[in-house]
């Protein structure tokens, strides 16, 4: 089913156009390097324009995969393809499984998120949008269309899969490092206010903790010794793996890559500077 003519899913044109035209996203994420206003997570500010920090990351995350898989579906039947080879559908379920991680069961697993303003929620969210129409169309009928497309190229594949396998573990290691800060400062709150209820100074059976919402610490297990954001290292780590797994002269793959560490490192050293 055709969403929007020519760009859901995309024609070749518009893919090419669209494939093209997202490698020069840099230049405006350097934009970053120059200004420190974020308004999300540890920098995030009070704001009418706020969205609830678990509302927000799921709705500007989610629409990546979703889109992704909308094209796979849906473009080889306007391209007359009976079927796409075995590598598309790796690919596209390596790109699934990072984002429900990441877009579905990341904010369950958090105790708290900060709220996200609505200007870097549209940013997110158009991000997801352009990314996964452009790597959806390379791998739902733009790019491989038989798995001829894919042949002598195995054991690069089989690297590219395991350098994505262990970089998606240790990023999720890194993430419950990150959330285990605010889970023992939520268990430390729970602890004083037992006492105190225990010692008749508190304000008896209803007395709440005060949160750990804005509670940030600096981790030090793993990587986290050796990188302040390891999280992120992970992540590009990951990234390139799937890169490696397209072939380097899979495009949108390599845009990917590029695009997410011109937008992350800056945030990364602002956080430093933090």
């Amino acid at each position: 089913m055709v969403l929007v003519q020519g760009w859901l899913p995309p024609s070749r044109e518009n893919w090419e156009l669209l494939t093209f035209l997202w490698q020069f996203f840099p230049l405006f994420s350097a934009a970053q390097w120059v200004v420190d206003w974020y308004p999300q997570g540890k920098t995030s500010v009070e704001s009418r324009w706020n969205i609830p920090g678990k509302i927000a990351w799921i709705t500007m995350e989610a629409p990546g995969f979703i889109t992704l898989l909308y094209i796979m579906y849906s473009l080889p039947k306007e391209l007359n393809l009976e079927s796409l080879p075995w590598g598309n559908w790796t690919m596209a379920g390596l790109f699934t499984i990072h984002y429900l991680y990441r877009a579905i069961l990341s904010p369950f697993l958090n105790l708290s998120m900060s709220p996200t303003h609505v200007f870097v929620w549209a940013s997110a969210l158009s991000f997801q949008l352009i990314n996964a129409t452009c790597i959806g169309g390379w791998l739902g009928g733009h790019g491989p269309t038989t798995v001829y497309d894919w042949a002598g190229r195995l054991y690069m594949i089989e690297i590219g899969m395991v350098i994505w396998g262990w970089s998606f573990l240790a990023n999720i290691y890194h993430d419950d490092d990150l959330r285990e800060i605010r889970r023992a400062a939520a268990r430390k709150q729970e602890r004083e206010a037992e006492k105190r209820r225990e010692e008749g100074k508190g304000k008896g059976k209803g007395e709440t903790t005060q949160g750990v919402e804005k509670i940030y610490m600096l981790p030090k297990n793993g990587l986290f010794g050796f990188v302040l954001y390891a999280h992120y290292l992970c992540e590009w780590v990951e990234w390139a793996g799937f890169w490696m797994i397209g072939g380097w002269d899979c495009v949108p793959a390599r845009t990917f890559l590029l695009n997410e560490i011109s937008t992350m490192l800056p945030r990364a050293l602002q956080g430093k500077r933090w």
